[in-house]
């Protein structure tokens, strides 16, 4: 059997972004999930399930070959803790996904981005992978402007920040 290169690429990156994801999600408290930076800006709780459900993509990347915007489940947490217990369903999603694929399927299988049936576009399963995990770190990085704006301390993510020196 051939190592799956790509699907262990992709697991290593993603387990090394999801304890500092998991660091921002557990600090949002539920009270400013209405809260946005300007009136064209997602809202907090907006942000913070999206950043939660992007790991679910790559399942659904691998797993079911396609997204429907108009039928994607979407999880409606009450509290700062449902939140983060379906932020780590969807990291055992992923990983569990990730560990299964093989390069031939990332290479040769495609994926299918639609709005109410039909077809936004289609394309090779590991560029999708890898754009997921880049779309993901970047609205992680987005929240961590709404944190600051709130006074909500930041976490360590690369290296210390100006209120978690990593320690």
């Amino acid at each position: 059997m051939v190592a799956a290169i790509f699907g262990n690429e992709y697991l290593a990156e993603l387990e090394a972004e999801a304890r500092a994801t998991r660091k921002c999600l557990e600090r949002i408290p539920e009270t400013l999930y209405d809260w946005k930076p300007h009136e064209k800006s997602m809202s907090m709780g907006y942000l913070v399930l999206l950043v939660a459900e992007i790991p679910k993509w790559i399942t659904y990347i691998i797993e079911v070959s396609e997204i429907d915007y108009s039928t994607f489940p979407h999880f409606k947490p009450k509290t700062t803790a449902d939140l983060v217990t379906h932020y780590d369903e969807n990291i055992e999603g992923a990983k569990n996904a990730l560990k299964k694929v093989t390069d031939q399927e990332l290479l040769s299988g495609t994926f299918s981005l639609k709005s109410n049936g039909q077809l936004i576009f289609t394309s090779p399963k590991k560029e999708n992978v890898g754009s997921t995990l880049n779309h993901w770190v970047h609205h992680r990085g987005q929240l961590t402007v709404y944190m600051r704006l709130n006074n909500i301390a930041v976490p360590s993510i690369y290296g210390p920040s100006a209120d978690d020196k990593g320690f």
